[in-house]
């Protein structure tokens, strides 16, 4: 399946309207993120497991509150809507292959537990069981520079001094444990007004705007839709909105019109 062109989105109404409260934060933190591998995989049901090319938001959020050591489903609020602003930037091309996998089911019924009578009892799959072949398509060497602002003062300032010293609680990846992640801490910048005009290039992808960016001979240019928010229900969590990115997969930039940029670091990025 090809990845969906911006002719495809044109005059979609939907695609502006799902990802909540957009908030232009004064400051924020910025890392690159990277790795040999990165899958995120796509909702909609395949028998080839596709990869989103742009990472999620809410697999931002998870990422880093991986690095400071929150439980699952326990960060939701914290990169809420008008709790969290996210830029994201591919800074690498976008490339992808098909890969297979053998995999065991993580199912309950398909786990074992070992040291069962101890006091400490650890679940796995059953090895014993027929692998299950899947074919992923996964990213090669994707890299993505995010900037990050909290609006919860004390966890925002955790994640800078933890950012600081090099650390995470847990280990970061690129979507599956596997896909170990690599992260560069490039320091807290100021979060100024970006430039004005009728054609203005942005370095980050466009989030729900689609109508706004300019084509151009010789730029390719991509939308996809993936989730931007989640919330806790009664069977653990649910995508509670979504954002439409459009992005050059050659990690080139776009040139927009009628949207409210910013500049961090001398880049020109969007806020989500």
């Amino acid at each position: 399946m090809e990845q969906e062109s911006l002719e495809q989105w044109a005059g979609d109404d939907e695609s502006d309207t799902n990802s909540g409260d957009t908030v232009s934060p004064e400051r924020c933190l910025s890392v690159t993120v990277r790795g040999p591998w990165g899958h995120f995989r796509r909702i909609e049901g395949n028998v080839v497991k596709q990869t989103y090319r742009i990472i999620p938001r809410t697999t931002v959020a998870g990422l880093f509150a991986a690095v400071l050591g929150i439980e699952r489903d326990g960060y939701y609020d914290l990169f809420a809507p008008g709790e969290s602003a996210v830029a994201i930037e591919p800074v690498s091309e976008i490339r992808t292959i098909n890969m297979p996998m053998n995999t065991l089911s993580t199912a309950d019924g398909n786990l074992q537990s070992l040291n069962g009578r101890g006091k400490l009892s650890v679940k796995l799959p059953d090895p014993t069981t027929l692998r299950q072949q899947h074919n992923y398509e996964v990213l090669v060497e994707p890299a993505y520079r995010i900037d990050l602002w909290l609006a919860d003062e004390e966890r925002y300032r955790e994640l800078r001094e933890t950012l600081e010293a090099g650390k995470s609680h847990y280990v970061p990846s690129l979507g599956l444990s596997e896909h170990l992640a690599e992260l560069e801490y490039h320091g807290e910048f100021e979060v100024e007004p970006g430039p004005s005009g009728e054609k203005v290039e942005i370095d980050s992808a466009v989030p729900d705007a689609v109508e706004d960016v300019v084509l151009e001979p010789g730029t390719r240019c991509q939308v996809e839709e993936s989730p931007a928010f989640m919330t806790t229900d009664a069977g653990g969590r649910t995508t509670a909105g979504f954002t439409a990115y459009t992005y050059n997969p050659d990690a080139g930039s776009l040139k927009v019109k009628n949207v409210e940029l910013c500049c961090v670091d001398g880049r020109t990025v969007v806020f989500v």
